[in-house]
Order: structure tokens, then C-alpha cells, then sequence
């Protein structure tokens, strides 16, 4: 896990056109989507991935970060357990605190429709952003905690960073894809967060 520092940063809906501020505290991500034999897990579903974060969490001997009862899913934000990371703070990581829609040349740092040959790739091979992160952009999309739009879409979560069939124009930063949490399928996967909390 790496530490991130505390920051600002804009989030933006182009669909309807929002944009507004986050003000983040420091956090923790992993630097690669968790992996099996190190190619990212996939085929997962939200749900899935809150349960996989509270096994890893137990596993650890880490408080659980969620109470998952059927389809409710509740975050216990003090909680030092795994996590998704939150759209704002995937985005965040992402840019390495910079404005930049990507961290570098497409080529260097993602797997893409161009380059992928139509499946993922282990985690790590392509070069990571300023603060030590691979991955974030291409390979596998990646599950965030958050809600797209409960009034228009109810359940449906956010996934971000695009993945090894898109096209480089969905590849960036500040693209926001969403679906049904049980939604799962062969290019989406997700990686993990912690709350870094004060036990004073």
C-alpha cells in the first residue's frame, strides 16, 4: 500500500454538466488491481469486490470496512479495514495530484485496444504515475465505492480508468462509466484502499 497525501481535487459529470470539489485526507491504495497470478481479477462484481475487500481485511486481522446484509452495504469510515477507493480519490491517485487527463505517453503506461491484443496483462509492466501507481489507466477497469446517480440510476456504481478493449479516447483520467452492481465482466476489476485513522 502506498500513502497518498491530503488534496483538492474537482470531479466532473459531463452528461450533465457538474463539476465540484473534493477535499481529501490522506488515504492509502494499493499500487496495482488486485491480482491471481499476477494478471487483475476480474470477472467481479461490486458486490463481489466488497466481500473480497472484507476476506482480505480478515485476513489481515484489520477491522472489516463493511456490514453487508444481502444487497445493503454499509462503510464503517473509521475503519483501518480494505476498501474500494472512492471515484475521487481513484481519480486523485490517478493524476498524482496533477490536472492531467494522463499520466503519460498512452503507449507507456496502459494496455488498450491498440496494444493489448484483446486480454489483460500482469499488473506492472507499464510504466507507473509520480507517485509509484501502474496500472490506473488501462487493463482492467476498476470498482470505486461510489453511488453514479441514485435519482436517475439507482444502485449503480462507478468504475474508472478504462480497460485492455477501449479505445484510447476512453482512456483518461476523468472518465466515469457505471452499472448495476452485480454487473461483472472479463475487463473490470478493482484495487484496494485503506483509511488511515487516528487511534489517539
Amino acid at each position: 500500500m502506498l500513502d497518498v497525501p491530503a488534496g483538492l481535487l474537482f470531479l466532473r459529470d459531463d452528461r450533465v454538466g457538474r463539476r465540484w470539489p473534493v477535499d481529501l485526507p490522506a488515504f492509502r491504495l494499493a499500487p496495482y488491481p488486485v491480482a491471481r497470478d499476477g494478471v487483475p481479477l476480474t470477472g467481479v462484481s461490486w458486490y463481489d469486490a466488497v466481500a473480497l475487500c472484507n476476506q482480505m481485511s480478515a485476513d489481515a486481522g484489520l477491522p472489516l470496512a463493511y456490514a453487508i446484509d444481502g444487497e445493503q452495504v454499509a462503510w464503517d469510515r473509521s475503519s483501518p479495514g480494505y476498501r474500494l477507493p472512492t471515484e475521487a480519490e481513484w481519480q486523485y491517485a490517478c493524476t498524482a495530484g496533477t490536472p492531467g487527463y494522463r499520466y503519460g505517453p498512452l503507449d507507456e503506461i496502459a494496455w488498450y485496444a491498440a496494444n493489448s491484443g484483446g486480454h489483460p496483462h500482469p499488473v506492472g509492466l507499464r510504466a507507473p504515475n509520480a507517485w509509484g501507481f501502474h496500472d490506473m489507466l488501462g487493463n482492467v477497469w476498476e470498482w470505486c465505492w461510489d453511488l453514479y446517480d441514485p435519482e436517475t440510476y439507482g444502485s449503480y456504481r462507478i468504475f474508472r480508468g478504462g480497460g485492455f478493449a477501449d479505445e484510447d479516447r476512453s482512456i483518461g483520467s476523468t472518465v466515469r462509466r457505471r452499472s448495476h452492481p452485480t454487473f461483472a465482466i472479463e475487463d473490470l476489476g478493482f484495487r484496494v484502499a485503506q483509511s488511515i485513522v487516528d487511534r489517539a
